[in-house]
């Protein structure tokens, strides 16, 4: 009997007591791998073996356990077996689970240990470019302001409301000239908010009974019309949407010009609906036709450009309830500052803004990898590839992919099981004593010999 088999199975047995204790050690650490030793006997052209020895060190790369975050650049990959691709300053490509990044102050996205989170950056028309992944850098600028170039409204205009007669000069400072008024902001080339106020007047006839004379008259059937005032920051607008000069006093606001675009379009000083309530329709769809008030002339005087463009009055109607608005959007903003971001399943980046307005701001890639335990370990939560992991598979997460979905305000946790490692801790220490015991009894034996007369 040889010290060679025990003196192998300590050192063995030691190192089986590093990985445990360094399984256990990252028990806490996001995305952690745990690893287990594989062993292998030792024999020399003998029956008795030498021993054993560390044949390698397996990771066990199943997915860790899903814990929520409050911070939406915690990201969890959830259901498949990629990596987040990362590059360093020098050009080297790590991978890792760990999915806590931060933006730097250049816009990267980065882990702690200051490596770039690569992915698929933004075109100049906000389309995902594709081809080749490089460091995920988002703008730090503000976004610049977009003017108002088109106003959708649809509005209910109570028919029950009294018709006031034409001889009533408009006056938006006199709720008596207007049956209904409704306000909405628009923005001008430098971001400066406006406010645009519609006033719907109504101008409905009655319906008069045919006569028999002399002179005989035809029966004139009710008319359903309203006009159309504006007012943009308290001054009027002409027929045209052209403000009127301020000196101008306010009652000498016109109405504004509408237009149906039907077969032929017509331009009137009336929205007129039919008996139903409901504007021009196109007999052949059922829809109705557009209707469009425009605005031509905006100009604030502020040094931005003159605004011109048109407010779409499709689907008012004039039915027996209250003034109302259905729909009011606007296409303008103000600038505004980058405030939050947002993570899809998909690994697209949105960036909120203060203006409250988002922007794409890149996409996210992850990697596979055929043979996973072939990657190299790096320390700082990050893997190396190898020619024994094989070529990085590289593409876009999602659902139902092999590569897996991204989870916002997630992290998965380490797979370590503390009670298997608790368990496998008191085995590799027994195992451990029980072979201090053969170099124990190795010892004792040979102390035998040498006291032999």
């Amino acid at each position: 009997m040889g010290f060679a088999q025990g003196v192998s199975a300590l050192s063995a047995s030691a190192a089986n007591l590093d990985v445990i204790g360094n399984n256990i050690a990252n028990a806490g650490t996001i995305g952690f791998k745990s690893g287990s030793v594989q062993f292998a006997d030792v024999y020399a052209g003998s029956q008795v073996g030498l021993g054993t020895k560390v044949a390698g060190v397996a990771q066990n790369f199943t997915a860790g356990s899903v814990q929520s975050s409050t911070r939406p650049l915690d990201v969890a990959i959830t259901n498949g077996d990629g990596f987040f691709r990362l590059a360093s300053a020098s050009g080297e490509i790590a991978y890792s689970r760990n999915g806590q990044f931060n933006v730097d102050k250049n816009g990267f996205m980065v882990n702690a240990a200051g490596l770039n989170l690569t992915g698929f950056p933004v075109t100049a028309t906000g389309t995902i470019a594709g081809g080749s992944p490089t460091a995920l850098q988002f703008p730090t600028a503000a976004m610049a302001p977009k003017p108002t170039d088109a106003i959708a409204a649809q509005f209910n205009l109570d028919s029950r409301s009294t018709a006031i007669p034409a001889a009533t000069a408009f006056d938006a400072k006199d709720s008596k000239t207007y049956s209904y008024a409704n306000a909405v902001s628009v923005f001008d080339s430098l971001g400066n908010s406006h406010e645009l106020v519609t006033f719907f007047r109504n101008a409905s006839t009655p319906a008069t009974a045919a006569t028999a004379g002399p002179p005989a008259t035809a029966a004139i059937p009710a008319i359903n019309s309203w006009k159309v005032y504006a007012t943009a920051d308290g001054q009027a607008l002409d027929a045209k949407g052209v403000i009127v000069p301020s000196t101008t006093p306010p009652t000498a606001a016109s109405p504004l010009s509408i237009t149906v675009a039907s077969p032929t379009p017509t331009t009137s000083t009336t929205l007129t609906f039919d008996s139903n309530g409901v504007l021009p329709f196109d007999p052949a769809t059922g829809q109705p036709y557009k209707v469009t008030v425009g605005l031509a002339g905006l100009d604030f005087g502020n040094g931005s450009t003159a605004m011109a463009f048109d407010m779409n009055l499709t689907g008012t109607t004039q039915f027996g309830n209250d003034n109302a608005v259905n729909k009011l959007t606007q296409t303008g903003y103000a600038s505004g500052v980058l405030t939050s971001y947002a993570v899809g399943q998909d690994g697209i980046v949105t960036g909120k803004y203060s203006n409250e307005q988002t922007k794409t701001l890149g996409q996210i890639v992850l990697s596979s990898f055929i043979n996973p335990n072939g990657l190299q370990s790096k320390g700082d939560n990050v893997w190396a590839a190898t020619s024994d992991s094989g070529q990085p598979l590289t593409g876009k997460p999602g659902s139902g992919t092999k590569l897996g979905a991204l989870t916002s305000g997630a992290l998965e946790g380490s797979n370590v099981d503390l009670t298997s490692e608790l368990v496998n801790l008191i085995i590799a220490q027994r195992t451990y004593q029980a072979n201090s015991q053969t170099v124990k009894t190795q010892d004792q034996i040979m102390q035998t010999l040498i006291n032999m007369r």
